[in-house]
């Protein structure tokens, strides 16, 4: 019998980052995938030589799957794409559009976004990366008028990380953006992201007590 692979995160967070935590596109994907998972924490205030052996940074998330540990949360996403169907199609052109995607929702949106949001957070009213980010939510906005999900016609790793990206800026560029706006609404309805945003919140609340 297949020993299931283990999703490593915190043990606990204050209650503004959960539910954004990035293991939750790890659960994300192996809930869409019917992948048996467990998971597994490392210290959120104390991050030891054992946390920093596996994850060279002291963050989450990191996969162990038998005698593979892997890190980063796009390249964990792509290794569980490997493992069904459902995450990336097998054909060269469905899982070159896969890739694509995946990399431009780290490098081309998260890359903006995550410091926009950081920003936003000091209450800067001049914002610099305003226009910056809101040029590249354009444009997808553009091509998501065209399509149900980003890459070969199915839901994919790549509307997992793109999706979770996005569910920060969504509130401010919701108005603006309604094809970006029904894209992340329809991914964050599917019952496999509300078992893992469960999941999620409830395990960060077990470290409450």
């Amino acid at each position: 019998m297949t020993e299931p692979l283990t999703i490593w995160t915190y043990d606990w967070v204050p209650p503004g980052p959960r539910g954004h935590v990035r293991d939750i596109r790890l659960r994300w994907a192996c809930e869409e995938a019917g992948l048996t998972y467990d998971v597994k924490s490392v210290s959120f205030h104390d991050r030891g030589p054992e946390h920093f052996a596996r994850q060279p940074f002291g963050q989450v998330p990191f996969i162990e799957d038998g005698d593979i540990t892997i890190f980063e949360s796009g390249a964990c996403l792509l290794y569980l794409a490997r493992k069904s169907e459902k995450l990336m199609p097998r054909d060269p052109k469905g899982e070159a559009a896969t890739l694509e995607w995946t990399i431009a929702a780290l490098n081309s949106i998260e890359m903006v976004s995550v410091p926009w949001w950081f920003i936003g957070l000091s209450k800067d009213a001049n914002n610099p990366l305003e226009g910056w980010l809101l040029q590249r939510l354009q444009h997808l906005d553009a091509v998501l008028a065209q399509r149900e999900w980003l890459a070969a016609g199915q839901f994919t790793v790549a509307d997992i990380l793109m999706t979770d990206a996005l569910r920060v800026p969504k509130v401010r560029a919701a108005g603006e953006f309604p094809a970006l706006r029904s894209y992340i609404d329809r991914a964050c309805a599917r019952p496999a992201f509300q078992r893992a945003y469960d999941g999620q919140m409830a395990h960060f609340a077990a470290g409450d007590r």
